[in-house]
């Protein structure tokens, strides 16, 4: 795809819905676990699968963050048409996938249950919880080869391969569930190996797509290597992306905690469907955001800045539309939707009044994201993660240290959600404003020069 010329909002869409439909897809495998291990399990089962999420996010935000980073770097090298650069950044991503998963893989493993047990995670689930992670870890290898791969590609503009390689993998995670929770009676350990077999399918699917390539892209074996100034480059994008994920998912894990500290795996349970569920309704705005960031970055590559103003307002819109339409769509259908996780009542009133509180309102985070990914697609990652954390994390620490042991309600908890979404929205819009100048300034003195 074209991203530099063209008509933008049509490119955005098409460049869009590939990945919407992947993300789509990649959240309903996912959901696939829980609804068979909630249905064929119980209710502890899915209780210990749920009370993992916050923390398998936790230890893989980091890296996650990096496979942002050479998105950028590597959209930025094709639209200044860079093709050496292109081929050490491709090399480099990969090399850090392989590194960076063995890294993961190790402290997963070892780190598992004392971090569990900080969660305070119910005594009835935590052997569980411990076996699914430990056995996740062992497979995060191949996701982060995956996520690393698909970067690439995004980064060019083909969102279609990495879109059939999660049908794929998606396909075979959710036989391969119904096989080994509901015929061999693995549970827990049957949930997560299929991730892990999957996984392995989708990182060797990306691999191969990246290896026929046929311009400055294709992967050659002999060619994966450490290069510094693309690392360098990859990190400043890819790190303060990475830190913000890993703060955003502390704040989750105290929040986690402070929903286990009802000492209740219906709680616990409820609260895991409909955050699952509220998966759903980002699926829009992960799609969109991914795009601005690629779209971004390859026009201030092509030297074409004003582009970033109507990518980010084009963005805007598209996020708000899909997300608020979507986020009251799922809270109207909730009980239903819920049902698919459950039988028990009780846990789906949980979720019930999550979706009412955090689903609904989801859009607002959305606005948040816009902003913050134009100024990554822009270059500027570090002042951005810098405000987030200190709007999203502080609000939210602040908010369970000091108004949560007042009223220790599941109400009190699922209120720091809007709040700290309103206020960090305003932060960023300002941030925006003022490092869009700057970028137009830099791009008046290159061209006065």
């Amino acid at each position: 795809m074209d991203m530099v010329n063209g008509p933008l909002l049509k490119n955005i869409i098409l460049f869009s819905i590939p990945l919407m439909l992947s993300n789509f897809l990649q959240l309903l495998f996912n959901a696939a676990d829980t609804i068979i291990v909630g249905k064929f399990a119980g209710e502890n089962a899915l209780a210990a699968v749920g009370a993992t999420g916050s923390l398998c996010f936790l230890l893989t935000s980091l890296f996650s963050g990096l496979s942002v980073g050479s998105n950028v770097v590597i959209a930025n090298a094709y639209g200044a048409r860079d093709d050496d650069q292109i081929r050490r950044a491709v090399h480099t991503s990969i090399w850090l996938g392989i590194f960076c998963g063995l890294f993961l893989m190790a402290t997963g493993f070892f780190l598992s249950r004392p971090m569990l047990q900080l969660m305070s995670t119910p005594e009835n689930i935590i052997g569980g919880s411990t076996l699914y992670m430990r056995i996740y870890f062992a497979g995060v290898v191949a996701l982060l080869i995956y996520n690393f791969g698909s970067a690439v590609l995004r980064s060019k503009g083909d969102t279609r391969r990495p879109l059939y390689f999660m049908m794929i993998s998606g396909i075979l995670n959710v036989l391969l569930n119904l096989l080994f929770v509901i015929a061999f009676k693995w549970d827990v350990a049957g949930v997560a190996v299929a991730t892990v077999i999957s996984e392995t399918v989708s990182a060797v699917l990306v691999i191969g797509a990246l290896l026929k390539e046929t311009d400055a892209a294709r992967l050659d074996p002999k060619a994966i290597r450490f290069d510094w100034p693309s690392t360098r480059r990859i990190i400043a994008i890819g790190i303060p992306a990475g830190i913000q994920g890993i703060v955003f998912a502390l704040s989750n894990v105290v929040i986690q905690s402070g929903i286990n500290s009802f000492d209740s795996s219906s709680i616990v349970a409820g609260n895991s469907a409909a955050a699952n569920l509220e998966s759903f309704v980002y699926i829009g705005t992960g799609a969109f955001t991914q795009a601005e960031i690629t779209f971004t970055s390859q026009n201030i590559g092509a030297g074409k800045h004003k582009a970033a103003s109507r990518i980010m307002l084009e963005s805007l819109v598209l996020v708000t539309v899909s997300a608020f339409a979507i986020g009251y769509g799922a809270w109207y259908f909730g009980h239903t939707l819920l049902g698919l996780y459950t039988d028990a009542e009780a846990v789906k009133q949980v979720g019930l009044f999550r979706l009412e509180w955090v689903c609904k309102p989801l859009y607002l985070n959305g606005i948040l994201d816009v902003f913050v990914n134009s100024m990554r697609g822009m270059g500027i990652s570090t002042l951005p993660t810098i405000f987030m954390i200190a709007g999203i994390c502080g609000v939210r620490l602040f908010w369970m240290a000091t108004v949560f042991p007042l009223n220790r309600t599941l109400e009190t908890i699922y209120m720091c959600y809007p709040i700290s979404w309103i206020v960090t929205s305003v932060i960023q819009a300002v941030l925006w404003i003022f490092v869009y100048r700057h970028l137009k300034k830099k791009f008046a003195s290159r061209n006065a020069q």
